[in-house]
């Protein structure tokens, strides 16, 4: 039987993950928007970090993760963005989602509620405040939806 406590994470651990976070961002935003694969992405990034180890290894498999399920994330980016192709999105916005749906679909040691308010943090940082708004919609309606139906 599943654990039916709520999931935490302690403070030092949320310092790693957001540095990690922003990291995986940034390599899917080289993938997606420079056109090159994700290996030759990591092999560069890699050399260039100053990224401890432990921040390395979740920001890879966060990349890793959201790039190789990149397909099926778009499918649920373009039902729950109304009006908007990924196209016509924000590149950063795009990524963002990525990033946080792969993390709420396939990390159950992550809290929802933590991968959605790290996506808004960020775009508000690389993106715009209207942006974050955006992103919280889409993930915030998709949350709800899948809670409803699981």
């Amino acid at each position: 039987m599943p654990n039916s406590q709520p999931r935490t994470q302690n403070p030092q651990t949320l310092g790693k993950r957001r540095s990690g976070r922003e990291l995986a961002f940034r390599l899917l935003f080289q993938c997606d928007v420079g056109g090159q694969p994700l290996e030759d992405v990591l092999e560069v990034a890699r050399s260039e970090s100053e990224a401890t180890a432990e921040v390395w290894e979740f920001a890879v498999e966060l990349a890793r993760g959201a790039w190789n399920t990149h397909a099926e994330l778009d499918e649920i980016i373009v039902r729950y963005a109304a009006g908007w192709t990924l196209e016509r999105m924000a590149n950063a916005d795009r990524n963002l989602l990525r990033l946080a749906l792969f993390e709420i679909l396939h990390r159950p040691d992550i809290p929802q509620s933590v991968s959605i308010n790290e996506a808004v943090e960020m775009a508000k940082s690389y993106s715009t405040a209207e942006s974050a708004k955006f992103i919280n919609g889409i993930l915030g309606t998709f949350s709800r939806e899948q809670a409803a139906s699981g």
